[in-house]
């Protein structure tokens, strides 16, 4: 196992994607977790979905930091683009970040196919921003950068039929813009790596799901049609099998995989070797995509988001694969099983069972949803 080279108490992360699902919830671990962490949050609050769910994320983050201010804890939030060359440098010159953990891109497979020109300005211009501040951040013989740890995808692998993927494979056959610009990143942040000597660890993260999660998500589609009454599609006639991640299964990983960073060598070559890694982080166990929305809809009607007598069969449909979309995804986790003595581990029932719950809650509050059936709050997990 690796041991732990970098100190987070009384240091300052910079989190791109604050307000995204797996960045707010990261940002959530730290301030929890860790004694005088200062954390600087940056996301532009794009309408891509519902920016009420963002900013309930935030108020989280901001409840969280006044909890913790007594040990030192804190959190800022800006308002702003990664792709905006100035806002980066300007960020970086102000705040000298001790790590960078970078979620902020586009997201979604089939939306990249309908506009392309988002993927490229957040997810190849954007995460150029970041590398480039990072190797500015050791000008004048400053400590700069110490950890970039950056979102990748499972998306990268493709339509590969060798299962489970393992970060060895050859990964240069993407069936979607979005997949492709994620590996344009992983090769990017490698080069930066080589040349610059900046420690970098890519996380390719398969199928996150949980409470306030993202709604172009497919559990959380089906939660909003099943709800409005509307049929639900079940791609590739229900053959598709997908490797869902629960978010603090994922917080958890990440967290190790920072306060290790890739060690600096230099090669027989008198240049540096590039301290550079690349994980999975999945449940490494795919559910058949019909018996994920089975359990779905059972814990949709315990947390009285459905009706008890709710006739799930009338309101699905089988239909064929859509473009970039893959059979299975399935993650090898040996290499962070080795090296962190972790891999994610929470049962799929219980991961829905907390979004069904915070999708009552969060919903009644807004009062697009009637009231919960008493026997639901029986034995609820909030987050």
């Amino acid at each position: 196992m690796l041991k732990p080279n970098l100190e987070l108490k009384d240091s300052t992360v910079l989190v791109t994607g604050a307000a995204g699902f797996i960045g707010a919830n990261f940002i959530l671990r730290l301030l929890r977790e860790e004694q005088g962490i200062h954390v600087v949050g940056i996301d532009n609050m794009n309408d891509y979905y519902d920016v009420t769910i963002k900013e309930y994320r935030l108020r989280q983050i901001a409840e969280c930091a006044a909890d913790r201010a007594g040990d030192r804890c804190s959190f800022e939030f800006v308002k702003g683009d990664i792709s905006d060359r100035d806002t980066i440098t300007q960020l970086f010159g102000r705040c000298r970040p001790d790590a960078v953990v970078s979620f902020a891109a586009q997201a979604g497979v089939r939306y990249s196919i309908l506009h392309p020109d988002e993927y490229i300005t957040s997810n190849v211009i954007g995460f150029y921003n970041i590398l480039e501040a990072c190797r500015h951040s050791y000008d004048g013989g400053a400590a700069g950068v110490k950890h970039l740890v950056y979102a990748s995808s499972s998306s990268i692998y493709g339509a590969g039929k060798k299962v489970p993927y393992s970060t060895e494979d050859k990964v240069d056959d993407p069936v979607s813009l979005y997949a492709a610009t994620k590996k344009s990143d992983e090769l990017m942040a490698h080069a930066y790596s080589k040349l610059y000597n900046i420690p970098s660890t890519g996380l390719r993260f398969f199928t996150v799901y949980g409470p306030a999660g993202r709604p172009d998500m497919a559990y959380f589609g089906f939660t909003d049609k099943l709800r409005a009454g509307k049929k639900i599609s079940i791609f590739n006639y229900g053959n598709c099998r997908r490797d869902f991640t629960y978010v603090d299964d994922v917080t958890e990983g990440i967290l190790r995989v920072l306060k290790c960073a890739p060690e600096r060598k230099t090669g027989e070559d008198g240049l540096p070797e590039a301290p550079y890694r690349i994980y999975n982080i999945g449940n490494s166990h795919p559910e058949n995509l019909l018996e994920f929305v089975d359990i779905l809809q059972q814990e949709l009607v315990r947390a009285g988001v459905l009706s008890a007598d709710f006739d799930f069969a009338a309101h699905r449909e089988l239909v064929p694969m859509q473009p970039g979309d893959v059979p299975v995804t399935y993650a090898d986790t040996d290499p962070l099983q080795r090296d962190f003595g972790f891999r994610p581990s929470t049962p799929l029932r219980s991961g829905l069972r907390s979004f069904a719950e915070w999708y009552a809650d969060f919903y009644s509050a807004k009062g697009e949803l009637q009231a919960r059936q008493p026997e639901s709050s029986s034995s609820s997990t909030r987050r």
